[in-house]
């Protein structure tokens, strides 16, 4: 029997947070969040005047009173937002224990679970590449509500690993197709040399990015020393190597240093950066970490 991604410990937990967002976005159809747009909620937001055809029930009498102007009240608009889960399944992302795709595919659970606990939209969509290498995406078009949790965790469970693939192109189509933006999650380990081009154009549409740079923890401190051939599980290519202290001292230096520039990248681009080590129990990551960062409240 496959195991749950999340135990219903963590769930009834994770009924009391919501995704934090930096500004109002419009979204489809009445949710519970604040809108760009006017409504009939219950929050005043401005006045403006009256003109022919306009609602007569809405007019400020009192302020009519005053100023002899016919004008409006304006209230804010509650509606539901489309919230947008980027998983890579690239070959990389297989790797590692805790497995790198596992964790993945658990982050996007928690954070779509959020969601639709909230009433917003959730869409799921995963990056790979066919056997003949072409690129596709596996999408969940959209699940609202917690009835959309159980086709939500099942559509994660089933995710798998396929060979090759492109990020940068992958994130140049979703953005022509992705209706409304929204808040977006990338479950990334950005090992793909085109990472700069997809976080770019993730960002060219008004999402409120976060990257979660998921790598495990033999790619953080690795444990090897003699003679190894390591072989690229992307492209098969055998790579010889001596381990000894100097060779993982500057390995070390080299990935503290490309971990800082992703952030510094995103930073420059107004995408939370969450660096992810999956040795992290998911619940002290999610509870905890994504909390600390604004991602969650």
């Amino acid at each position: 029997m496959t195991e749950p991604l999340l135990d219903s410990t963590l769930l009834k937990k994770l009924d009391r947070l919501a995704i934090l967002t930096r500004r109002a976005m419009a979204g489809d159809i009445q949710g519970e969040r604040r809108s760009p747009r006017r409504g009939s909620s219950v929050e005043f937001a401005d006045f403006r005047p009256y003109t022919v055809g306009d609602d007569i029930r809405q007019i400020d009498w009192n302020l009519y009173a005053r100023a002899e102007r016919f004008y409006l009240k304006l209230f804010v608009a509650e509606e539901e937002l489309t919230v947008h889960l980027l998983v890579d399944t690239s070959a990389s992302m297989d790797w590692g224990t805790p497995n790198k795709l596992r964790y993945a595919r658990q982050l996007a659970a928690a954070f779509g679970y959020i969601a639709l606990s909230n009433l917003d939209r959730v869409t799921v969509t995963a990056f790979g590449a066919s056997g003949s290498g072409s690129q596709h995406a596996a999408a969940l078009p959209g699940v609202r509500g917690k009835r959309g949790a159980v086709p939500l965790f099942g559509f994660l469970q089933r995710l798998s690993p396929s060979p090759g693939g492109d990020l940068g192109k992958a994130c140049h189509r979703y953005i022509q197709t992705a209706r409304t933006p929204g808040p977006l999650l990338l479950c990334s380990d950005l090992l793909d040399p085109g990472w700069k081009d997809a976080l770019s154009a993730l960002s060219s549409r008004p999402f409120e990015i976060t990257v979660m740079h998921t790598l495990a923890p033999q790619e953080l401190e690795p444990d090897l020393d003699g003679d190894f051939k390591l072989v690229d599980v992307e492209s098969g290519t055998p790579v010889e190597i001596s381990a000894d202290l100097d060779l993982l001292r500057r390995y070390r230096e080299h990935l503290a240093a490309w971990r800082a520039e992703v952030e510094s990248f995103c930073s420059g681009r107004g995408i939370t950066y969450l660096p992810v080590d999956t040795s992290v129990p998911i619940e002290e990551f999610v509870l905890g970490r994504m909390r600390r960062r604004g991602v969650l409240r």
